[in-house]
């Protein structure tokens, strides 16, 4: 499969640069239309109001969302600008609550082969951040890539791991990525602790190595210690060691009133993370 349509949200004008660089070179280098949607989000929650002040409340809070919309367009905008102009893009704007961004998110992104946000964490982002990616993950079941703030994303990762544990999430983040694995000129295998009873005891990755590189791709395994308590720590320290460009990693959650929402070891490798995360659920 090829990434022919690459989606990225944009809920903060501040965010919006850095946003429209990262998927628009992966879109360029991949020959991809770039979709982007401005979002005006509705932050209040209505559960209480003075009576007669809930419509007023309501009405303000709708006009801030569609001011925040149209900053975020014309930083859009600005960023297409700097693009070169063989870059095939289309932008929309919408004004959502915050309670119904989850669905619109979701609709997009199940028309999309890739979905491009930035981090959810860290000062200044909101809680429609995580939401997106959570929507994009669990209910528009695409493959989403996480950028670093800040990061300046290669076109395509030369050095690239794969966080392995066995587990279905991590398959479906492998097969999605493999696009991106094909063109790299490293991807290591890293599999923490394999379990001694397992499956695979006798030859940890080894039949996830073979069937990469039947695909042609340059695969390689590295077995690490539990050296340290938590897995994203050990990852995050071997993403350095081996200098990568991209980690890939099944995303993890769990649901809470029929809705998934990212489990603690995603979220902490999603904190921590140097590089670009390629996951999917």
């Amino acid at each position: 499969m090829a990434y022919k349509t690459v989606t990225t949200f944009v809920t903060s004008a501040e965010e919006a640069a850095g946003s429209v660089a990262a998927a628009a070179r992966l879109a360029l280098e991949l020959d991809a239309h770039l979709d982007i949607l401005a979002l005006g989000v509705d932050r209040t929650q209505m559960g209480y109001s003075y009576v007669g002040g809930g419509a007023v409340l309501l009405q303000v809070a709708m006009e801030r969302a569609e001011e925040d919309a149209k900053r975020c367009e014309a930083a859009v905008r600005l960023a297409l600008a700097r693009e070169p102009v063989d870059l095939r893009w289309g932008v929309e704007t919408a004004v959502t609550q915050i309670g119904a961004l989850a669905d619109l998110v979701a609709l997009r992104s199940r028309f999309a082969d890739l979905v491009v946000v930035p981090r959810p964490y860290g000062p200044g982002r909101g809680s429609e951040a995580e939401a997106v990616v959570e929507s994009a993950l669990f209910e528009g079941q695409v493959p989403v890539l996480v950028v670093p703030t800040g990061h300046a994303m290669a076109a395509m990762p030369g050095r690239v791991v794969i966080g392995w544990n066995q587990s279905r999430e991590a398959m479906v983040a492998i097969r999605a990525a493999l696009p991106l694995l094909k063109t790299a000129h490293m991807v290591n295998i890293a599999v923490i602790d394999p379990p001694q009873h397992g499956p695979e005891r006798s030859d940890p990755g080894g039949m996830l190595c073979q069937m990469l590189v039947r695909h042609g791709v340059k695969a390689e395994v590295s077995v690490l210690a539990r050296s340290m308590p938590r897995v994203s720590d050990i990852l995050s320290r071997h993403l350095r060691d081996v200098n990568a460009d991209l980690l890939v990693m099944g995303a993890y959650g769990h649901s809470r009133l029929r809705e998934a929402i990212l489990g603690g070891a995603t979220r902490n490798m999603l904190e921590q993370a140097e590089v670009p995360v390629l996951m999917a659920h």
